[in-house]
């Protein structure tokens, strides 16, 4: 299990990972940050390019917030960054 933290950018034009804010991974999402459409786009997002299923993405943190906190159920940090680094 591993714990991210996640800065969300919405409305963007493409879905993409776009560095670190604050010591958070930094995600532009097209999804606008209404019902919950950005984060359920998130989690989509993270299982394709983590290769895992969406219900081992978890949202801890941060439904209502820019600053997500996730949980990453069978892959370590460094699996997680390494992953998100070769699909930018």
């Amino acid at each position: 299990m591993t714990i991210v933290r996640i800065r969300v950018v919405p409305n963007a034009k493409v879905d993409s990972v776009v560095g670190e804010h604050a010591g958070a991974m930094k995600i532009k999402l097209r999804a606008q940050a209404v019902e919950g459409k950005a984060n359920a786009a998130l989690i989509r997002f993270l299982a394709e390019q983590l290769e895992l299923p969406r219900h081992s993405i978890v949202l801890e943190r941060g439904r209502k917030s820019r600053d997500k906190v996730i949980r990453i159920d069978g892959l370590t940090e460094e699996d997680v960054r390494r992953r998100m680094r070769a699909r930018d």
